[in-house]
């Protein structure tokens, strides 16, 4: 199986699952009359809108080069991620406002409606399939260096977290009785802030790469160790890299013998290249600029 058919396999799945989900904590929402339910329901809503995201933006990713586009379409991915973040972000701004409202009315005096069993049952079954999720995607992603999957994956396990703080609210508010009401909304404000750390986690990373930001330290000094490796390669620097989409970009300037024939430093340079795309894959973008050693 191809690895686009695959990440559509994968998401297809947790799609079926959210929507399930989502339609399930909606009532129990309602006829539970529990606001961090609605919260956790709005974010399966959230989990299934970011499954059409990646499920568009990862065949538009899988496009060959063309004319327009030399480096490919895999900046299309980490738009994907990005989208995802402020997606997140969005749902739970909307969840710490309304929570905050059923605090501030209770801390004046009003009544709020005590949760029902349904809505911590909707809870609890949240819990374990979106763990199961998690898990199964995360694993997946792993496999075929997916970032859209993965921020997916984190959006499956966010979801399984902030329904354990639902779980808890509702609870706490069942055992507790009609004073103890407030530990619904309270627990949907913990949804929340939660939902606002995974969210500034994705756009932090999908940013950084729209912006072009460099690959990792360890990952330029692994490079960098690559290329010394190679016998007669000298002092390579101006090493450039980033991140399209699902693979690396390495541009660098290397240092040898200026006598030596063209060709076999042609072929110096090539072994770099066939190295670097033994390690980090061979979508991998290399562009390598020899210069001689005495010039330098």
């Amino acid at each position: 199986m191809s690895r686009e058919k695959e990440i559509y396999k994968v998401t297809l799945l947790g799609s079926g699952v959210n929507v399930v989900l989502m339609l399930f904590k909606f009532v129990a929402g309602v006829f539970g009359h529990s606001a961090a339910m609605m919260a956790d329901a709005v974010h399966s809503l959230s989990d299934f809108a970011t499954d059409l995201v990646v499920l568009a933006f990862v065949r538009i990713s899988h496009k060959p080069k063309d004319k327009g586009h030399d480096y490919g379409h895999g900046k299309y991915e980490t738009l994907a991620t990005t989208l995802i973040g402020v997606a997140l972000f969005a749902v739970a701004a909307g969840i710490l406002i309304e929570g905050a409202k059923k605090i501030a009315l209770w801390a004046q005096g009003g009544t709020l409606t005590q949760p029902g069993m349904l809505a911590l049952w909707a809870a609890l079954i949240s819990i374990l399939l979106k763990e199961i999720i998690f898990q199964y995607t995360h694993r997946k992603a792993k496999k075929l260096n997916s970032q859209a999957m993965e921020a997916n994956a984190w959006h499956h396990r966010s979801d399984a977290l902030s329904s354990i703080g639902t779980a808890i609210g509702i609870g706490g508010a069942i055992i507790g009785g009609e004073r103890w009401a407030v530990l619904d909304p309270i627990a949907s404000i913990v949804v929340g802030a939660f939902i606002v750390k995974v969210a500034i986690d994705l756009l932090r990373k999908g940013v950084g790469e729209l912006m072009e930001e460099s690959l990792p330290e360890e990952v330029e000094n692994e490079i960098l160790q690559i290329v010394n490796s190679v016998p007669d390669v000298v002092e390579p620097h101006d090493l450039c890299t980033r991140r399209i989409g699902n693979h690396y970009a390495i541009e660098m300037h290397i240092l040898m013998d200026g006598g030596l024939p063209l060709k076999e430093a042609h072929d110096k340079a090539t072994e770099i290249e066939h190295r670097l795309k033994e390690r980090y894959g061979e979508e991998t973008h290399v562009s390598i600029h020899v210069e001689p050693v005495e010039n330098h």
